[in-house]
């Protein structure tokens, strides 16, 4: 009775595999969901996030096992008492020692990550040419201000027109990002970044957009009734394209 039993789980397994890799090529399963490269920000995370899943397939594949090795070869052949164990030291140890040695490993990969996205150009080093714009979350939209463009030159959307943030493709943006009312969150999805908005504390992030396009964006926080209308866009462009925006932001603040 075990060979088929066994050989059942098998073809499952197999059936299993062929159908969530079917239509999938290597390039759509890398990073799991995200595009390498996008940002720098994606080139710190990437290897984290890819290696999370990969320890959980790894640790989900043996809790399978773990599960389905006793229900085949383990079944009830007879009317005898099985024999009891009271304890088994070593298994003990290495169930308790084993997700120890996952969780700081991760934990050790996690903090090296978080440092290098949290690294910040101090704004009294001049040697870096580094653009500077602040993220203001409001009830229910955002308001973008370019301080390259001087004053006066605050972008602010509705849930009806959601505004659009322009960056230059490999040039450093430093955000400075804040929020008028309530907590909110300012995410997007494909550049692997949140972080939120806190009224009366500016935090910061910065990061270089390395490939053109538009990506979208929002508040990943329940800020309110008009919360999932806290839509957002980032245009990438090339520097050229960028300063002309910031122009165009000039002599509109001025006419």
């Amino acid at each position: 009775m075990l060979r088929p039993a066994f050989k059942a789980l098998s073809l499952a397994l197999i059936a299993a595999s062929i159908l969530i890799t079917s239509g999938c090529s290597m390039d759509s399963l890398r990073g799991f969901g995200f595009e390498p490269g996008v940002t720098s920000v994606n080139d710190t995370s990437i290897g984290l996030w890819e290696g999370s899943w990969l320890a959980a397939a790894v640790v989900g594949l043996i809790t399978l096992i773990l599960i389905v090795w006793p229900i085949i070869f383990h079944r009830k052949k007879n009317e005898e008492f099985p024999k009891q164990t009271q304890y088994n030291v070593p298994v003990e140890v290495a169930y308790t020692v084993i997700p120890f040695i996952i969780v700081a490993v991760l934990f050790a990969y996690t903090a090296r990550a978080q440092n290098e996205i949290k690294q910040v150009t101090p704004t009294t080093n001049q040697s870096v040419n580094v653009h500077d714009v602040t993220v203001n979350a409001i009830q229910w939209s955002w308001q973008f201000t370019y301080e390259d463009a001087g004053p006066g030159t605050t972008v602010t959307g509705t849930p009806a027109q959601p505004p659009t943030l322009y960056m230059p493709l490999g040039e450093k943006v430093r955000f400075k990002i804040t929020a008028s009312d309530v907590v909110h969150g300012f995410w997007v999805p494909a550049f692997m970044i949140q972080i939120q908005n806190i009224p009366g504390v500016e935090n910061q992030i910065e990061f270089t957009a390395q490939k053109l396009g538009t990506f979208p964006g929002r508040c990943n926080i329940l800020c309110g009734r008009q919360h999932s209308q806290m839509l957002f866009d980032v245009k990438v462009v090339t520097p050229s394209e960028y300063q002309a925006y910031l122009e165009s932001l000039k002599q509109g603040a001025n006419a």
